[in-house]
């Protein structure tokens, strides 16, 4: 349980820094087609695509990585620290 426990951990943390990197980035980079920019955008639409269905449009706005961060918070203080025991 405890190996599960370290996955997620790792796991939720490496999604934060994606989900972090590509809303910073997004404001820079403005081409899909830039490698980093491609595999942050591969590895994070998974998470905020189901997400910005869910969430109301504010115009130009996008607040699913803003959630998306915050599920992942919460995953990462609650969920592991309960398999940790």
């Amino acid at each position: 349980m405890n190996f599960f426990a370290n996955f997620l951990n790792i796991l939720t943390w490496v999604l934060i820094i994606a989900i972090f990197a590509r809303s910073l980035l997004s404001w820079v980079v403005r081409d899909p087609a830039n490698p980093f920019m491609g595999f942050l955008i591969s590895i994070t639409e998974p998470i905020l695509a189901p997400l910005r269905r869910i969430l109301p449009t504010f115009g130009m706005i996008d607040l699913s990585p803003t959630v998306a961060l915050v599920i992942l918070f919460i995953i990462q203080q609650f969920v592991v620290r309960a398999l940790r025991g």
